[in-house]
């Protein structure tokens, strides 16, 4: 799953890429990478490479964000295909933690 944010980083705009990779690895539980690139320049943010959780994912973006003058505009959210249907509503509950106070 891909989705794209308009944002700006230290006042400069520019575009923002969240890539999801979920994979299954059993019935019982899934695992999580997450990617995100400031226009096509991938950038080092996790502590780990793979999350048991999507919400977990997530709220590490948001704090790198944070930390480093990063900011999307909920309103430019584009959805890239394909996705799964899985994923979508996950991300859609889950998001929130993209846009912490």
């Amino acid at each position: 799953m891909v989705v794209q944010y308009q944002g700006e980083q230290y006042g400069k705009k520019t575009n923002f890429t969240i890539r999801i990779i979920g994979n299954n690895l059993s019935k019982s539980s899934s695992n999580y990478q997450i990617d995100l690139l400031v226009g096509d320049k991938k950038l080092p943010t996790f502590t780990t490479s793979i999350h048991q959780s999507l919400s977990n994912c997530l709220k590490e973006i948001y704090l790198f964000r944070k930390h480093n003058g990063i900011k999307f505009e909920a309103s430019s959210e584009k959805v890239g295909t394909p996705l799964v249907p899985y994923d979508q509503v996950l991300y859609n509950y889950n998001k929130y933690a993209l846009f912490m106070a």
